[in-house]
């Protein structure tokens, strides 16, 4: 397997051929696996608290995320749906769902741009302030408690040199630099 880009997006795109190119990882080894895995543990750990979070304030997950998207956009990006399905990784129709189900429940509205009359801006509402407010004051406290396991992971799988099978440093340089995949660009397929 190997990452393709596409107009800007990385796709994963299988190969027929089973030889590895120069531009393909080298298989990982148990140890690297196994450190790879606690790292996702520890991941899904807190999205399984997210998750819980957010079903006992009567939400779903992705509405927790919708709320905290639109509230935390970046200055340079305006909360058009547009703009929300890019960051949250959606396809435009399934940000439309569910930016319409939060509508339902009173916690955003959707509002003209001033300076564009044909756009439409996406707005929380007082009760959805309160609600993302709580919400995300948990999420904090969370991470206070889980934060230090997922970072010591984290740092796990970059820091940790590879191994070659006699058991010495393929990289002789006491940590390897990580691969860098600008976020922003990564888009998944839709359900």
């Amino acid at each position: 397997m190997m990452f393709a880009e596409n107009s800007g997006v990385l796709t994963l795109a299988r190969q027929n051929h089973k030889q590895s190119t120069p531009s393909e990882p080298a298989p990982l080894t148990r140890a690297q696996m196994r450190r790879l895995a606690e790292f996702r543990f520890q991941q899904r750990k807190f999205l399984h608290f997210s998750s819980i979070a957010a079903e006992a304030a009567g939400l779903r997950a992705q509405q927790y995320q919708l709320m905290q998207c639109i509230w935390g956009m970046p200055e340079e990006l305006d909360p058009t749906i547009a703009n929300v399905a890019a960051r949250m990784l959606l396809k435009h129709n399934s940000a439309v769902e569910l930016v319409d189900r939060t509508i339902d429940q009173g916690l955003i509205r959707r509002c003209p741009d001033p300076t564009d009359h044909r756009r439409i801006l996406l707005r929380m509402t007082p009760h959805g302030e309160k609600l993302l407010a709580s919400l995300a004051a948990w999420h904090l406290r969370e991470l206070e408690e889980t934060g230090p396991e997922l970072i010591r992971a984290l740092r796990r799988v970059l820091l940790t040199p590879p191994q070659i099978p006699n058991g010495h440093n393929a990289n002789p340089s006491p940590t390897r630099t990580p691969t860098r995949i600008d976020a922003s660009r990564v888009a998944r397929k839709a359900r």
